[in-house]
């Protein structure tokens, strides 16, 4: 679906690159994250894929073509939900996607059923300036379901969110997955990339320095060894042990400390994605 090779852009004003010799593929179906803290090229270059930005250097191709080659066209195809909500807030939820529902030539889904898909539909002609954050957030998201598209960019889909309304944001996506929707996230959330993302790049000062799925990371960078937590029989503390992996079925032990009183939990020690982030990247994602 997507196929970059040596991409590099610098802003007008810029000193250096926003992004300099990015090179990956995007597969169709697959939901592909971008993970980097603010300002380490996501935003630039998802807006150079979605044609809002030019004058870049490299080769893209998008949907089986150079992506100079199409045109407004290409918008048919794909769906967009920035960070920031851009609404009228004057106009009603209703009225807002009816208006850019009427901007597509093709096939659109109803606008009361999109809304309900990202639960406002009890808010479907409330004025959106009386909206919260979140709120907005999710008519932006919702504005870019409206023509199914078959390739969706989302830019920090559950920022402003209270946690309900998170779960639900990737329960869409991975629902439109489901479909054969190819998606692109870009986002310094953690917890959303480890539960929609097939496939990660970590990306830092424009850069990528490694592209993997997000398991695989996590059993690279992690400790072999599994921890067994028990309650302390002499007063209310836990104790741990952990053991080697590697053999640990015929570990004598560990077997016996299955057996001890007080068994609380037994847990391998993969690494969290956040933290194979900052060793693989020397940076945190703050």
């Amino acid at each position: 679906m997507i196929h970059v090779e040596d991409l590099t852009y610098t802003y007008p004003a810029g000193a250096s690159p926003a992004v300099r010799g990015l090179t990956f593929t995007v597969e169709k179906g697959e939901v592909f994250g971008f993970l980097g803290p603010s300002g380490a090229g996501k935003t630039t270059t998802q807006n150079i894929l979605i044609g809002l930005i030019k004058g870049w250097q490299g080769h893209v191709r998008v949907l089986n073509r150079p992506l100079t080659e199409w045109g407004a066209d290409y918008y048919r195809s794909i769906g967009v939900s920035f960070e920031a909500p851009n609404h009228y807030l004057k106009l009603s939820a209703r009225e807002n996607l009816e208006y850019f529902r009427s901007l597509y030539d093709g096939k659109a889904d109803p606008v009361d059923e999109v809304l309900a898909i990202v639960g406002l539909e009890n808010d479907i002609d409330k004025a959106v300036g009386e909206f919260s954050k979140g709120m907005k957030n999710r008519l932006n998201f919702a504005r870019s379901l409206l023509h199914r598209p078959e390739l969706w960019f989302l830019d920090e889909p559950t920022a402003g969110l209270d946690p309900v309304n998170a779960v639900r944001i990737r329960e869409i996506i991975r629902q439109r997955q489901e479909l054969g929707v190819t998606t692109v996230v870009t986002t310094h959330d953690m917890i959303t990339a480890e539960a929609v993302c097939d496939r990660v790049a970590f990306i830092i000062d424009g850069q990528i320095t490694t592209i993997d799925t997000p398991d695989a990371l996590r059993r690279r960078f992690g400790s072999r060894e599994v921890e067994v937590r028990w309650e302390d029989p002499h007063g209310d503390d836990e104790r741990a042990q952990r053991f080697p992996l590697d053999g640990v079925a015929d570990n004598t032990a560990f077997l016996e400390a299955l057996r001890r009183p007080g068994l609380r939990t037994i847990h391998s020690l993969e690494a969290k994605l956040e933290d194979v982030f900052v060793q693989v990247t020397g940076r945190s994602l703050k």
